[in-house]
């Protein structure tokens, strides 16, 4: 299982990855494997807020429908609508054509309070 080392994690399964003072967010490859086939991804729109901890969207498979919890705060400034007309994007590639959101200005508190690549490999493995 993929779990790059670049990125911070969630408890709830949701990567973290900084890049020019916005932080692009997305489901782990563990996610998706435990959910199943991805039929359906809902999203929240440009200019919302997230609030960490909170949910800001859904993804649908042929199992159930998960939440989306947000792993950090922020205004969201940029949504992947690729991911509505080809949801199974987050089964073929969690980390780089299925991300769902970009905020900006990500709290560097918050997102140093994320597990590293190695805390979350240790929490799926147990």
């Amino acid at each position: 299982m993929s779990t790059p080392q670049e990125l911070r994690y969630s408890k709830e399964h949701e990567w973290v990855k900084v890049e020019d003072g916005k932080a692009r967010i997305g489901i782990t490859h563990f996610a998706q494997d435990e959910l199943g086939d991805i039929v359906f991804v809902e999203l929240p729109q440009v200019g919302d807020e997230l609030k960490k901890d909170e949910p800001f969207g859904s993804v649908e498979s042929v199992k159930t429908v998960s939440e989306l919890y947000a792993p950090i705060s922020g205004k969201i400034v940029e949504v992947n609508s690729e991911l509505e007309d080809s949801p199974e994007f987050v089964n073929e590639s969690p980390y780089e054509k299925a991300w769902m959101v970009v905020v900006e200005a990500p709290s560097e508190d918050e997102v140093n309070a994320l597990m590293s690549a190695d805390e979350y490999k240790e929490m799926t493995n147990e």
